[in-house]
């Protein structure tokens, strides 16, 4: 069941979080809470364990971080309960996580405020995805002109595109560490026995990690955004997972705003499936 509670009038929306939380806290309901406060430039995580430091919660329409990356760091939360905010595209990544088995729903309290400014909790899977279903998506004008651009190229032209962007990464992994979705203990990455991606900076070497990256996130990937975000190149290496997300929606009826039961996209096959997503 979806509980709801109006937020207190102002441009923030946070009174209302700021009251729940302190109410979870102070009940010991949640022993630690994840949320956004004010940074240098924008809203920053913040990592709340005392009622003293509610005050500095705050969520308005900057907050799209993913915040959900730091339910599966153990060396953060341990077996704390925890209370989150999470953005409209963390609910996506909370669902797919629980689907997974790396979160569990019955030590974790899950808020969001809606476009009506209301403070919510979710009870449940279902309730996450019926407000899924309902939420207005997000809209990043400058992804949109940029996928548009990408959609009129040529293949050739877009391998051109994706070949140049793709050459100045040096392989940093900012990407890897804000993805939620990148909770393996051991990266493919750091494999060398046998070594599957070349772990120096090169054209080639880059492609592999991105395009391996992309695969693993088929039929995962919250579409976010968080991984583009954190490149401190400014590579839109975000919309390799987009386009994937897109691919898989389309031909194989994916729904990312519902929690997924059975394999992932990439590692099942009917005979039957179509091939005209092989361009």
């Amino acid at each position: 069941m979806i509980e709801k509670k109006p937020a207190i009038a102002g441009n923030s929306f946070s009174g209302e979080l700021q009251k729940t939380a302190n109410e979870l806290l102070q009940s010991g309901e949640v022993e630690l809470f994840i949320g956004y406060e004010e940074g240098t430039r924008f809203p920053r995580p913040c990592f709340i364990a005392s009622t003293d430091e509610v005050g500095k919660l705050i969520f308005d329409d900057r907050c799209t971080g993913n915040l959900a990356v730091y339910l599966t760091r153990k060396d953060l939360i341990g077996d704390k309960k925890v209370g989150i905010t999470a953005s409209y595209f963390a609910l996506r990544s909370i669902l797919r996580l629980l689907t997974e088995h790396q979160i569990q729903l019955d030590k974790l309290v899950v808020l969001t405020v809606s476009a009506e400014k209301e403070v919510i909790r979710f009870a449940t899977t279902d309730d996450i995805t019926a407000y899924l279903q309902t939420a207005p998506i997000p809209v990043r004008e400058d992804d949109k002109a940029l996928i548009e651009k990408l959609n009129a190229m040529s293949r050739e032209e877009r391998w051109e595109f994706w070949s140049a962007e793709l050459s100045k990464c040096f392989k940093c992994y900012a990407c890897r560490a804000a993805c939620p979705m990148c909770y393996c203990t051991k990266c493919i990455v750091e494999e060398n026995r046998p070594q599957w991606i070349q772990p120096w900076a090169s054209t080639l070497a880059n492609i592999e990690w991105h395009i391996n990256r992309a695969m693993h996130m088929t039929g995962r990937c919250a579409d976010c955004g968080a991984c583009g975000a954190a490149c401190p190149l400014g590579l839109p290496i975000h919309l390799l997972s987009h386009q994937i997300v897109q691919e898989v929606t389309d031909n194989f009826a994916l729904d990312v705003n519902q929690a997924v039961s059975g394999d992932n996209a990439l590692s099942t096959f009917k005979p039957e499936d179509k091939e005209n997503f092989i361009k």
